[in-house]
């Protein structure tokens, strides 16, 4: 026989071993949050080989050619001159220029076309697709040199449009200019202030087009290995990286969110099943 004296006991380390239970799994650490959780695991990895940015139909880019002979250079940089305010209303088309304030002369970008290539003053088209701006600025300045156009040119490429988006758990998403060869996962990341605390680490995609189909990689920033030797972790201009929410975030968007996720809920939860328990033991 069970005495009253007893019964209250067992009632009550019931409650509280159910109240433990509770609270203990709501205030769990989540371990998907920390970046790299195998790095001390990891010895001698091989990295992968460092991608440049290859130029594709719609890029722009700027080429700057210097000699000791300012004269000599003058006609293989296009230049357009702002027009001022003043001079809306004459009669002249103005020319578009990147950059710059009213009256000023800037370098006017190159624009690939469709077929892959650019029209440069004196050498004509030049194909350029699949071109890093190396190789490019390499080609142009052999080409003046073997032209007997510039004896010593200093041939200087930069890309003007390249960029890539990233969307979702991220702390200020949107578009993010390269302006850099090596551009990784990890700088886009840098550049957007971080994932949120609710943005799935372990689930970063990456939609890339390649050789015209959509392609789309997955990443996972908790395991160093995979992330350093995943294809999408040097982004290409037009690539879109999206950070999934976590299940947190999904249930916000829901009606009742977070309510069970509240120490309150569970606090009240532990006392109605105390409450049970006594019932239970009389």
């Amino acid at each position: 026989m069970i005495t009253a004296h007893l019964r209250k006991r067992l009632s009550a380390t019931f409650g509280i071993a159910i109240a433990l239970l509770l609270l203990l799994g709501s205030c769990s650490a989540p371990k998907n949050v920390a970046y790299f959780q195998d790095a001390e695991l990891i010895k001698g990895m091989t990295l992968q080989e460092e991608q440049r940015l290859r130029l594709r139909p719609e890029d722009k880019i700027n080429i700057i050619v210097n000699s000791a002979d300012p004269m000599l250079i003058q006609q293989f940089n296009l230049v357009a001159r702002t027009i001022s305010s003043q001079s809306l209303g004459s009669t002249d088309t103005p020319q578009t220029s990147i950059g710059g304030s009213s009256g000023q002369s800037q370098l006017l970008a190159y624009t690939v076309d469709g077929q892959g290539d650019i029209d440069f003053p004196v050498l004509g088209k030049i194909a350029v697709e699949g071109k890093t701006r190396q190789e490019v600025a390499a080609y142009i300045r052999q080409r003046l040199i073997a032209r007997d156009l510039v004896k010593d040119p200093i041939v200087t490429v930069e890309f003007v449009n390249l960029s890539i988006n990233v969307l979702g758990e991220v702390n200020r998403p949107g578009r993010i200019l390269l302006q850099k060869d090596y551009f990784t996962i990890l700088d886009a990341i840098a550049a957007t202030g971080d994932l949120t605390i609710n943005g799935q680490r372990e689930n970063v995609m990456v939609m890339r087009e390649v050789d015209g189909e959509d392609q789309t990689f997955v990443i996972n920033l908790c395991d160093r290995e995979q992330t350093l030797s995943s294809p999408a972790f040097y982004l290409q201009q037009n690539d879109l990286v999206y950070v999934s929410p976590n299940s947190k975030r999904k249930r916000e968007a829901r009606s009742t969110g977070n309510t069970f996720n509240q120490p309150a809920i569970w606090i009240s939860l532990a006392s109605i099943l105390t409450t049970l328990g006594a019932l239970l033991f009389k």
